[in-house]
């Protein structure tokens, strides 16, 4: 059988299927109340048996001590006068049976019942009552019978010594009497159990009403309705559950904020790409001209180009901020990923003859997803090249870190950030004034996308200078592989 800590471990652990509160709480309450009352009601019923053989031994001792009073000596003898009306009444009783014998002396049989059973050697003499007397059980004509052996002291002027007087008596009327008690001890306890049970029921519901009242607010709220619930519903115990509700909502009240701003935002960045895609297919229409039409055309799909990269650029950022904590991180080299990366990106970089070099050693590994951390070099790579002027320089570089951990840095020759703006270009759509005057293409979601993936990946990310003092500098630092335990960022 299984140890109780285990049963109470799969019915209560982690892992355990949750039912009623209501009689989970009945049931370690009655139960428990069940077997104390089933306790004590033998303690009881025990008790009243000591009691009820405590009386009846000490009627038992008087009738042994009145049988005494009759036992003399005679004529060198011991006689027991003991009359035809006393022997009546030893011999029968309206509850059970009486037996008696007297010895003499010598454990001669003097009068009664020669073969009423011997004191057994082992019974310890009686500490309860001034007498010489023990009390044993045994059998007799195939009944159990409660016997007293009294010795009483005997004498006359020519002899003295000690006479053995035992009285036994069927157990007919202690078993009336301990039945009587069981059927009284139950009776009293079941009565005070149902008692018990009755109020306990009604104390659980009482106590458990403000638990219904807390469910039906919640159940009869509007789903729009995201407001605190208030803790003054429910007892101090549950009020921080409560507050871990309102917690909760708190966060999807963020959450759902944040998806409005993201698609406020989405829908005007993209609002005037596609007016301008309208405006320029209704000028294609009206011309005639095919030296102007095909002008037009190349316009159109220039937009195209900008909107398709703005509109990934919005669904990559949508799912770094919504969607990628779900994925499961894994160690990850980080050098293939750059490595990768830059071969992708090597056709822009020639096409504006800017110097693309990558610095990493074999192998440095950091915890987190490929996909996510491709996009995060993608965008840094991809600024650094549309914001480095031709000619430049952009270095891709990989460091291990002491103690664990790497460094990454993308730095190029181009335009930069100005250090008081270097805190603003991580939101979305915001753009610097030296980017704006190089380059009217850009998305200003870039380095919004950057900031998610290093959060995501507890990597701390940092601007700075580039190339000689001019350009940028973006360095984040990943924690080692397998201690992702706290955010750097």
């Amino acid at each position: 059988m299984a140890p109780l800590s285990t049963l109470l471990l799969a019915r209560f652990g982690a892992g355990a299927r949750l039912g009623s509160l209501r009689n989970q709480l009945l049931r370690w309450l009655l139960i428990p109340l069940v077997i104390l009352v089933a306790v004590n009601s033998v303690s009881v019923y025990n008790n009243a048996l000591e009691a009820a053989d405590l009386a009846y031994d000490r009627s038992l001792l008087a009738s042994t001590r009145a049988l005494a009073e009759r036992v003399s000596i005679r004529d060198g003898k011991v006689v027991a006068d003991v009359p035809y009306v006393a022997l009546d009444s030893f011999e029968t009783d309206t509850l059970g049976r009486i037996y008696y014998k007297v010895s003499g002396l010598k454990g001669e049989t003097v009068s009664g019942f020669a073969d009423l059973p011997p004191v057994p050697a082992n019974v310890a003499r009686s500490e309860a009552y001034p007498a010489l007397v023990r009390f044993y059980h045994a059998d007799y004509n195939g009944e159990p019978v409660r016997i007293a052996a009294l010795l009483q002291p005997v004498y006359d002027d020519s002899m003295r010594g000690i006479a053995l007087i035992q009285v036994g008596e069927t157990l007919d009327a202690r078993r009336g009497l301990s039945r009587k008690i069981l059927f009284d001890t139950l009776l009293r306890q079941a009565i005070m159990l149902l008692a018990v049970a009755t109020l306990v029921w009604f104390a659980v519901r009482l106590v458990l009403r403000p638990l219904m009242r807390l469910k039906t607010e919640v159940e009869t709220r509007d789903l729009k309705d995201l407001s605190d619930v208030d803790p003054a519903l429910v007892h101090k115990e549950v009020r921080p559950l409560v507050a871990a509700m309102n917690s909760t909502m708190a966060r999807m009240q963020q959450l759902i904020a944040s998806q409005r701003r993201f698609i406020a935002d989405a829908s005007h960045q993209l609002r005037t790409p596609l007016t301008v895609l309208k405006t320029q297919a209704e000028l294609a229409l009206r011309e005639n001209d095919a030296a102007a039409m095909r002008a037009i055309v190349q316009s159109i799909a220039a937009t195209t180009d900008a909107t398709v990269h703005l509109a990934n650029r919005l669904l990559t950022l949508a799912r770094v901020e919504h969607g990628s904590e779900a994925a499961a991180m894994a160690p990850v080299s980080l050098p293939d990923i750059v490595r990768q990366v830059g071969l992708e990106l090597a056709l822009p970089a020639v096409q504006k003859k800017i110097d693309l070099s990558l610095e990493a050693p074999a192998e440095v590994l950091v915890d987190g997803q490929a996909l996510m951390l491709h996009e995060l070099v993608t965008n840094l790579v991809d600024n650094a090249i549309r914001y480095t002027p031709a000619g430049g320089q952009v270095v891709l570089r990989v460091l291990a870190q002491d103690g664990g951990g790497a460094l990454l840095e993308v730095q190029d020759s181009g335009v930069g950030i100005a250090e008081a703006e270097r805190d603003k270009v991580f939101r979305p759509f915001y753009r610097s004034h030296a980017s704006l005057a190089s380059n009217q293409d850009g998305t200003g979601l870039g380095l919004a996308i950057v900031r998610e993936v290093a959060a995501l990946h507890r990597a701390a990310i940092a601007l700075s200078a580039g190339i000689d003092g001019h350009g940028l500098t973006v360095r984040l630092t990943f924690p080692p592989a397998r201690q992702l335990d706290a955010p750097a960022l």
